[in-house]
This record gives C-alpha cells, sequence and structure tokens, in this order.
C-alpha cells in the first residue's frame, strides 16, 4: 500500500492535474499527458478519475491511430470493470473497424525518447526522421520554417547556433526561436504554433507551472544551458521536459545517456515551451 502524500505533494499532484487537464482537452491526441493525469489520479486514490483517464487514453489511441494500443488499453479496464457497457462498445467498434476496415495508420505523436532510437537518441517530425547522432534539429527547423516560406534562407543561416560542445557554457544558450523573435524576425507566437503543430507535442505554459527546481538540480547545468531544456516535474518513473526545439537530438542523447549513468533509466516526456520562461527558469536556477 503506498504511502499517504504529505500536503506538500499533494498540492503538487493537484497542481500537475489542474495543468495536464488543461493540456489534455487542447489536444486530445495526447495519451502521454493522459497517461500522467492517471498516475496523478492513481497517486490521490481517485478511483472515478483514474477509470476515466483510462478511457481517454484508449480514446487518444484510437486518434492516433494505434488501435491495437487502444486494444489493450480497453482490455486492461475490462479486466477491473467487466460490466462497463461503455468499454465493451467501444472495443467491439475498433476491433470491427481493424477487421473490416482496414486502413493505412495516422502518423504517431512525436515520442521524443531514446527507447527506439539507433543512436541513442530519436526525435521525429511529420515528414521524416530526424535526431541521429550530432543533429541538434537544424535540417528539421530549416524545412519548418524556410521552406515553409516563414523566414529566409539567409536569416536561418545568420540566426541559428549550433554550440560544438568543447567548451562548457557558462550561460544558458538562448533559443533559435526567440533570437528570431528579439530580431523581429518571425513573431513567436506563430513560431511556437508551428513547433508544436509540426512535432505534434503539447505547448506547456511554465509561468503557471509550479518547477520543481531540485530536479532540475540534478541533471547537469552543462546540458540544461546549451541546449536549453528543464527537465521540469517528475512523476513516477517519467521525467517532464520543456523545451523550444523539440527535434534536437542532440539534447535528447544528453539526457537519456546521463540517466542512463546513473543507473535508473527515466522515460522523458517532452513538452514545447516559450523560450523566454526556459531562459528565466534556468538562469535562476542555476546562477
Amino acid at each position: 500500500m503506498a504511502a499517504p502524500l504529505t500536503s506538500s505533494e499533494e498540492a503538487q499532484t493537484l497542481q500537475t492535474i489542474e495543468m495536464f487537464e488543461v493540456i489534455a482537452q487542447s489536444n486530445p491526441a495526447d495519451y502521454e499527458s493522459l497517461e500522467i493525469l492517471k498516475e496523478a489520479y492513481h497517486k490521490l486514490a481517485r478511483q472515478s478519475d483514474v477509470l476515466s483517464a483510462s478511457k481517454r487514453i484508449a480514446q487518444a489511441y484510437v486518434l492516433s491511430g494505434k488501435l491495437s494500443s487502444a486494444i489493450l488499453e480497453f482490455e486492461s479496464i475490462l479486466q477491473v470493470f467487466p460490466e462497463d457497457r461503455e468499454v465493451q462498445n467501444a472495443l467491439a467498434e475498433i476491433e470491427n473497424r481493424a477487421t473490416n476496415f482496414p486502413a493505412a495508420p495516422a502518423p504517431a505523436p512525436v515520442e521524443v525518447t531514446a527507447k527506439t532510437a539507433p543512436a541513442s537518441a530519436k526525435t521525429k517530425s511529420p515528414e521524416e526522421p530526424a535526431g541521429q547522432e550530432g543533429d541538434d534539429g537544424r535540417q528539421t527547423m530549416r524545412k519548418i520554417l524556410v521552406d515553409g516560406k516563414q523566414i529566409s534562407p539567409t536569416d536561418f543561416d545568420l540566426y541559428w547556433n549550433s554550440p560544438d560542445g568543447k567548451e562548457p557554457s557558462k550561460q544558458v544558450i538562448e533559443p533559435f526561436l526567440q533570437i528570431l523573435a528579439d530580431k523581429q524576425v518571425l513573431p513567436l507566437d506563430r513560431s511556437l504554433s508551428l513547433i508544436c503543430a509540426k512535432s505534434r507535442l503539447s505547448y506547456l505554459p511554465l509561468e503557471k507551472y509550479d518547477v520543481d527546481v531540485e530536479l532540475v538540480r540534478t541533471f547537469p547545468r552543462e546540458i540544461c544551458l546549451r541546449w536549453c531544456v528543464l527537465p521540469f516535474d517528475r512523476l513516477s518513473k517519467s521525467v517532464l521536459v520543456a523545451t523550444a526545439n523539440p527535434f534536437n537530438g542532440r539534447a535528447v542523447r544528453d539526457l537519456e545517456n546521463f540517466s542512463a549513468q546513473g543507473g535508473g533509466k527515466s522515460r522523458f516526456l517532452w513538452y514545447v515551451a516559450s523560450p523566454v520562461e526556459l531562459v528565466k527558469i534556468l538562469k535562476k536556477t542555476f546562477r
């Protein structure tokens, strides 16, 4: 039996629920955020909400074209609630669709983890895989912004910054999207909207989130500052990370390698956040 939560832990869990309910409502196919919600409800022993979250996870799998995963999720619910008519009907509908109307699955949301990567890190865009060894997202960003006629090739080459990794970063490296906004090349809200759409990751408003600063400090200052990434919370074995460049395979690789060296490999779940908030929090954390 799990130990009761302290008042601080309960408050943090409630805040997690509040934030990720907003994220899940804005992106119903984001099954990873729904899994976080499910875990948070479980920690509070809110079983009816756990059941609801499980159903929403299954529906998110359906929206993402992951029918086999949806079936497994619904079947796991029936093991506990065998008489749930809603789940029975949903399961029958999916199985009927899979049997009689086969179709190519929809593109899956980006899963920025290393569990399937050939070079310890992988991230995907709808057009092509990225995140190979040494890939900092430049190719995908260029395709989105230059090929997408958002900025000129000249501006892209002028403002893109690729840290070489040879010298330790003494201060946070400002994200590319922030530089474009500061130079009045592309408004930040426009670039963030494009990145969320292309990466299929959810946007998280960090200014409304109680970031776990102690967790941030357990990760190397060098990785966080160089790539402007923020591991802002942990739930079970999952670490939630915010970035303004979700196509950065080098950042994924560095975090995954650090986690593996610690002997307890974490699962990293990635979210897009405002570079303004990322820089502010990292500067405050690593003074």
